[in-house]
């Protein structure tokens, strides 16, 4: 098994540096990056910019789905005919859009070390501190940051389909599961689109506050690549334009996935 598992890593890694935008066999910083302090290898900062790439999009793609799944939960919460259920999803919501993302970091990493390590100790573990992966603590606290503005999001997409949809999905004998599935969530997803593009990106810009602990994301590599080389403009300049390139691609997606989710729409 263990074998099983090394050789799938070396795969991946293998697959990833072949696809690297920057230090891959067509990346950019190979072809123009050569004999300047951006040259792939131990000549240059290439490596640890194009890691810090991979990681800002990791953190980024892995708060997506979770977000979105929390944020659709809390999003029934807060229109469910249950008081507590409506309560909680309230409360969740007014924490964690309250809270600024760096307070909100710093309670999920810390917060949650002490947690474990005071649990164990009550079931007698006697041992080492335990310490929490930095991008494990950074997903969940940028997906609960996350979920709290997209429940809002979808709240206000559900309020905007009318209800007698669910009163015709009740007339055609579909459970109220079914009548979710099959009528409401297509609309949900061409309503509240709009608003999930704009969080999406406000998501690209906060994965740099998982620098503070320490993951190597963007803002981290050139970070550092400033503090050795003192070129604060030069590097920083490099991480703009990697911010940039990414809203850029992610505008263009959007884009698709727009006209994908409006194609059943009669053209006026």
């Amino acid at each position: 098994m263990g074998g099983l598992f090394s050789a799938l890593g070396s795969f991946w890694s293998s697959l990833v540096h072949i696809f690297d935008p920057l230090c891959g066999p067509v990346g950019i910083f190979t072809w123009f990056g050569q004999s300047t302090i951006l040259a792939c290898g131990d000549t240059g900062w290439g490596d640890e910019i194009a890691l810090g790439l991979q990681v800002t999009v990791s953190v980024a793609i892995v708060t997506l789905p979770i977000g979105l799944v929390i944020g659709f939960l809390v999003a029934l919460g807060q229109q469910s005919e249950e008081k507590p259920l409506r309560l909680a999803a309230g409360i969740y919501t007014t924490i964690f859009r309250g809270l600024p993302e760096l307070l909100t970091l710093f309670i999920i990493y810390y917060g949650m070390q002490m947690l474990i390590q005071s649990l164990l100790e009550l079931a007698g573990y006697v041992g080492p501190p335990i310490e929490i992966n930095a991008f494990l603590a950074g997903v969940i606290a940028l997906s609960v940051v996350f979920s709290a503005y997209c429940s809002e999001v979808l709240l206000s997409a559900f309020r905007a389909i009318p209800k007698g949809q669910y009163e015709a999905g009740d007339s055609l004998g579909l459970h109220r599961g079914r009548t979710l599935r099959l009528i409401i969530l297509p609309q949900l997803v061409r309503i509240a689109l709009p608003g999930l593009t704009n969080l999406w990106m406000v998501l690209l810009k906060d994965t740099s506050y998982v620098s503070i602990i320490s993951l190597a994301d963007i803002l981290r590599q050139t970070s550092v690549a400033v503090r050795v080389t003192k070129e604060p403009f030069f590097f920083y300049g490099i991480a703009c334009c990697l911010y940039l390139v990414l809203a850029i691609l992610s505008s263009f997606l959007l884009v698709r996935i727009d006209r994908w989710a409006k194609r059943s729409e009669v053209r006026r």
